[in-house]
């Protein structure tokens, strides 16, 4: 009598609060997972799922205990973190436990040797990407508020770079907390400094913050924001609030595999998560397909010969893949302009 193989498990480690418990991310995996067919996986796939209170809401301990459940769960990979604080401390850990895991934070210093980073955003690229933005719109003096953590310096360290080569003046920075509620005081010391522009970096929810001082103050400042304004997606009641707005997001309108992933989920498509999800699914599935022997350091090898995979994230010809000492998904434009006009968000023409 043929018994049934061993299902393979794969770990989530969702480190900030999902709205519907992480089922929209888990339906745009199994799609990507599905994308390859039964013949080059011949088990099932299970996930098996943690949620941890991480940074900046929560705690490191949080993190750490999470991961190390899967790990004890005998999972084969890990998807997650999701913001760039806790990749940090999750790097670590799957070099120590010998786990593949690829997170889907901003930044780069959360790679490592088993650490594979799929980038919804960047902490290093957007700054340069909204200082040339400034330069090419002529607003050569800018403010800056920062969230006051690893992502908003990170931010605000890579900007000062990008600005300085273009001769953008900095008249006046702030950091704040990134759970910051009200930042009229802030704003007000800002706008005396009288700049052509105002940027924020950070992890997004003190956009809000930002959006509402602006507000009190009838501070009508052009406003270039990071990725974080992806929140609008989650919270469609701040996008007014962000109106005018230009920010990074991780979608474009030309792409056809977003297109085409919009034919079997409109959900998954509408934005950079559930588009990341199925293209973090996808890499996944290769992974473990090419896999030469179905286990943790076989996974490890199986995700680092994939090549040239078409990417759902970014503009069309966005590319996927992994090598040796290459564990950054995303090749080519990945980083996309946009702006939140009228409730909705538009790509801008550059």
């Amino acid at each position: 009598m043929q018994r049934a193989p061993h299902p393979i498990l794969i770990g989530f480690l969702f480190d900030f609060p999902q709205a519907d418990g992480g089922t929209s991310f888990e339906e745009a995996v199994r799609l990507g997972f599905d994308s390859i067919g039964e013949a080059r996986i011949d088990r099932p796939v299970e996930f098996v799922h943690r949620h941890v209170p991480g940074l900046p809401l929560g705690t490191e301990l949080a993190v750490q205990q999470g991961f190390r459940e899967l790990d004890e769960a005998g999972v084969l990979a890990i998807l997650g973190p999701s913001i760039s604080d806790n990749g940090l401390i999750a790097a670590p850990l799957a070099d120590e436990a010998g786990i593949a895991c690829i997170n889907y934070t901003g930044g780069e210093r959360t790679r490592s040797e088993w650490m594979y980073h799929y980038q919804i955003g960047s902490l290093e690229e957007e700054p340069a990407i909204l200082a040339a933005r400034l330069h090419q719109r002529g607003l050569e003096r800018a403010a800056v508020i920062f969230d006051n953590s690893p992502v908003g310096r990170r931010y605000a360290e890579c900007f000062d770079d990008a600005r300085a080569a273009l001769g953008i003046e900095v008249t006046g920075t702030s950091a704040i907390s990134p759970l910051s509620e009200d930042v009229t005081a802030v704003a007000a010391r800002l706008r005396d400094t009288d700049p052509a522009a105002l940027v924020y970096f950070g992890l997004g929810v003190a956009s809000r913050a930002v959006a509402l001082a602006l507000q009190e103050l009838d501070w009508n400042v052009p406003v270039v924001a990071n990725s974080s304004l992806m929140f609008g997606y989650a919270r469609p009641d701040w996008r007014d609030g962000w109106k005018g707005w230009e920010y990074i997001d991780g979608i474009a309108d030309d792409n056809r595999m977003r297109a085409a992933l919009a034919e079997q989920s409109k959900r998954a498509a509408a934005g950079p998560v559930g588009c990341g999800a199925y293209d973090m699914g996808r890499l996944l599935a290769e992974g473990i397909a090419r896999a030469h022997h179905l286990t943790r350091a076989g996974v490890k090898e199986g995700l680092e010969r994939v090549k040239q995979l078409p990417a759902t994230s970014g503009v069309e010809g966005t590319t996927m893949g992994f090598g040796n000492y290459d564990h950054a998904a995303l090749k080519g434009r990945y980083l996309v302009l946009r702006e939140w006009r009228d409730g909705r968000t538009v790509q801008v023409a550059e």
